[in-house]
């Protein structure tokens, strides 16, 4: 019935009478649970914001957080004891991946619409700061590299260290240096050293404030010496810095072209097309 309605009102253009109804709609279902449909009208919401071309603005905004807000959070069981739990946990992590995956698209969506009729090229802050805690707090598969993509695309440094320490708190040895690195270069890699700088402090004082180990790697040097060179703009130092580091860049697949991306902003260096350099490689054999 809501979807019928509000398809009328849409096409006859009655914009506002459809947004209400979806929006009602949308947090009728998922404030009793009903995930599948409620996040199926919250799409259909975002779908009529840009059909009717609506701006976007804080009170729209306000609207999307108050469905985004409705959205169940459950943690996920970690660890279970005996065999008869096993379809328990099965249950709950199939709930799990169509939570996460209905916000998804209901946040992925008005992303798109916000980027489009806002201000901000790469869509509305606050909507990539509730995507990333939602991401964080309700994927059975840690996907830190999406949660850090949006976070970067936030609003909320404090928040994105909080969740980087819990992280670190209880990630595999080896994971902690990775994810305060990727958060780093993510920064860097769209020219902003205010927040990758900023960022970094707030980890060290967050981790001195809970008496937790700040991790020492050759990784963590890296992101500390590349910080410092890149307040001196000196291309130099940058260049030796990915030679001696380079056994800890290629950790990370990703991290070869974040750097790729720092060269590129910071120092107007050109990446180099592959298919130009086995071109003049054949012209050198002919």
């Amino acid at each position: 019935m809501y979807k019928s309605i509000s398809t009328r009102y849409v096409s006859a253009q009655r914009c506002a009478e459809a947004l209400d109804l979806l929006h009602s709609g949308a947090c009728l279902q998922l404030k009793h649970g009903e995930v599948t449909c409620g996040s199926e009208l919250a799409v259909m919401f975002v779908d009529a914001l840009v059909k009717g071309k609506i701006p976007c603005d804080p009170e729209i905004v306000d609207r999307i957080r108050k469905i985004y807000k409705l959205f169940p959070q459950i943690p996920v069981p970690s660890n279970f004891a005996v065999e008869d739990d096993v379809q328990e946990l099965t249950e709950a992590l199939g709930a799990a991946k169509t939570r996460l995956q209905s916000c998804y698209s209901f946040l992925k969506a008005a992303i798109k619409w916000s980027a489009e009729f806002g201000a901000d090229k790469n869509g509305d802050p606050q909507l990539h700061t509730m995507l990333a805690e939602y991401i964080y707090s309700e994927s059975p598969e840690m996907d830190m590299a999406k949660v850090s993509y949006h976070f970067v695309r936030g609003n909320n440094l404090k928040k994105f260290a909080t969740t980087l320490v819990n992280f670190m708190s209880k990630c595999y040895p080896g994971e902690d240096d990775i994810a305060i690195a990727r958060a780093i270069l993510m920064y860097l890699s769209m020219g902003n050293l205010q927040d990758a700088s900023s960022l970094m402090e707030e980890l060290k004082k967050q981790v001195q404030a809970q008496e937790l180990e700040f991790p020492v790697s050759d990784l963590i040097q890296f992101i500390n010496l590349l910080l410092l060179t890149l307040e001196k703009e000196t291309l130099p130092l940058f260049n030796a810095l990915r030679v001696k580091y380079k056994p800890s860049i290629d950790r990370e697949p990703a991290f070869n072209e974040l750097v790729c991306d720092i060269a590129e902003k910071f120092y107007g260096m050109q990446r180099r097309n592959p298919f130009q350099d086995m071109f003049g490689d054949m012209l050198k054999m002919m």
